[in-house]
C-alpha cells in the first residue's frame, strides 16, 4: 500500500515528508482534508511509467498501420481535416 502524506504534513515538513514517504516505495499519495488528491513519484518511477506509456503508443501505432487504419495526407490536408473535426 502506498504511503500517504497529509497536506498539513507536507506544509510543515516540506520535501523531507516526501523523501520519507518515497523511501520504501517509488510513489506516495498526498491527501487533502482526508481525501486522496495527488500522487508523488520519484523520478525513476516516473521515467519507467513514461517509457511504458510511449511503448504502448508505439505498439498501438504499429497495430493501426498493420491493419491499414491510417491516412496519408499533405500538411495542408491534415490541418484541414483536424480543423473539420474540431467543429
Amino acid at each position: 500500500m502506498m504511503k500517504a502524506i497529509t497536506a498539513n504534513e507536507l506544509k510543515t515538513k516540506g520535501v523531507s515528508s516526501i523523501d520519507a514517504a518515497l523511501k520504501d516505495e517509488g510513489e506516495a499519495i498526498i491527501s487533502v482534508r482526508g481525501k486522496d488528491r495527488y500522487v508523488v513519484l520519484d523520478l525513476e518511477t516516473y521515467n519507467r511509467l513514461r517509457v511504458c506509456e510511449l511503448e504502448a503508443a508505439l505498439y498501438e501505432a504499429r497495430r493501426e498501420v498493420a491493419q491499414g487504419e491510417f491516412t496519408e495526407d499533405s500538411v495542408d490536408e491534415h490541418i484541414a481535416r483536424i480543423r473539420k473535426t474540431d467543429q
